[in-house]
């Protein structure tokens, strides 16, 4: 079985199309996805990146261009709100699932758990306008997700969902992340939603 390593975050427009798409491409290619959300915000910190380092006429055609994205591939799509958005909550609860599910020698089932709250979450955000910066809104997905929503909100508060979560950065900064979303095919980096084809040549070369 072969991995694709996926580093994201919620608040990362690009990340949404790609926690919605990766899935299918490792499907078919006999792989699986290592779901591994970092919290972009202090990597950007640590990077010395500035995200908001943007002009406005860059900002317009970059939200036309999600719009002609999300039609190209038909998954829902909307300008939040609240953007960008805190996400470290919504981080740590999707780390925090994966500890939820059932022991297995290969792993599937954390990477089920994992995939099933890490998609609810990006589609509450990115379709539904949702404040997934607020921690009953995170126990209400994940709720409605299959989960026990204040059970996982008590695993993503505490200190060890916390550490990894450091830790999961911590480790894309190493790796050379700079920006979401970040997929590894063994130590071949790419970065952005389109370099998929990429992911998915590279899984074939290595078939």
């Amino acid at each position: 079985m072969r991995f694709v390593d996926f580093y994201f975050d919620f608040s990362s427009t690009n990340s949404y199309f790609a926690a919605l798409l990766l899935p299918e491409i490792c499907a078919r290619n006999d792989a699986r996805v290592n779901w591994m959300p970092a919290h972009f915000a202090a990597l950007f910190r640590g990077t010395g990146f500035d995200t908001m380092a943007m002009t406005p006429r860059k900002a317009r055609y970059l939200w036309r261009d999600h719009a002609r994205y999300a039609e190209l591939t038909g998954l829902p799509f909307r300008k939040p709100s609240r953007f960008p958005i805190k996400t470290s909550s919504s981080l740590r609860a999707a780390l925090a699932a994966g500890h939820t599910s059932q022991p297995d020698d290969g792993g599937a089932l954390r990477e089920q758990a994992q995939r099933t709250i890490s998609q609810a979450i990006m589609r509450a955000y990115w379709e539904r306008d949702e404040d997934i910066s607020d921690r009953r809104v995170i126990a209400s997905i994940a709720s409605s997700a299959g989960f026990d929503g204040a059970r996982l909100i008590e695993l993503a508060d505490a200190e060890p969902a916390r550490a990894e979560l450091a830790a999961l950065t911590e480790g894309a900064i190493a790796r050379g992340v700079f920006g979401a979303p970040t997929f590894f095919v063994s130590s071949e980096m790419f970065w952005g939603k389109d370099r998929l084809d990429f992911v998915e040549r590279w899984l074939k070369r290595a078939e």
